[in-house]
């Protein structure tokens, strides 16, 4: 199937991360009729963390960030393709994703940051993956991830 999203992936060169184990009291997704809820996951690969540390005075550049938070993206799509047993094609659309970025108080670019994570879902499901969207500066996230988000997908009939 030319347009399916393993072939957009492959179209971008990319892979999917070995979905992330979670390391407290909750589960990866959760599904409500149509819906897909996927807990905070952040720029790992399967359990390794590869982006840490904070946005802004000479911590972490805006690009790394973005960097940072296409990986949380790939997550994201790793905790969902588990819930549609590997079938992406299955989602109608991205309705809402809430993006942290790990910055000191003065970081006023967050919102850039949280573009690469947008930015990759519209590279991957085209207009369906522009979501609404939250993103905040965090003063820490867990094991100091550069980038935290959480998203609830909408699944096809």
């Amino acid at each position: 199937m030319p347009n399916s999203v393993a072939t957009r992936l492959r179209d971008l060169g990319l892979a999917l991360p070995p979905a992330h184990m979670p390391v407290a009291t909750y589960i990866g997704w959760q599904r409500l009729g149509r819906e897909i809820w996927i807990s905070g996951v952040g720029p790992t690969w399967g359990q390794s963390i590869r982006h840490a540390g904070k946005l802004g005075a000479g911590g972490l550049s805006v690009a790394e960030g973005a960097a940072a938070a296409r990986l949380t993206a790939l997550n994201l799509l790793a905790q969902l393709a588990q819930a549609v047993d590997g079938d992406l094609d299955r989602v109608e659309r991205c309705l809402k994703i809430f993006v942290l970025v790990n910055s000191l108080p003065d970081f006023q670019q967050a919102q850039v940051v949280a573009n690469g994570a947008t930015d990759l879902l519209v590279e991957i499901f085209g207009e369906a993956g522009r979501p609404a969207r939250s993103t905040i500066s965090a003063p820490s996230l867990p094991f100091d991830i550069a980038v935290e988000a959480d998203a609830v997908f909408l699944l096809k009939d």
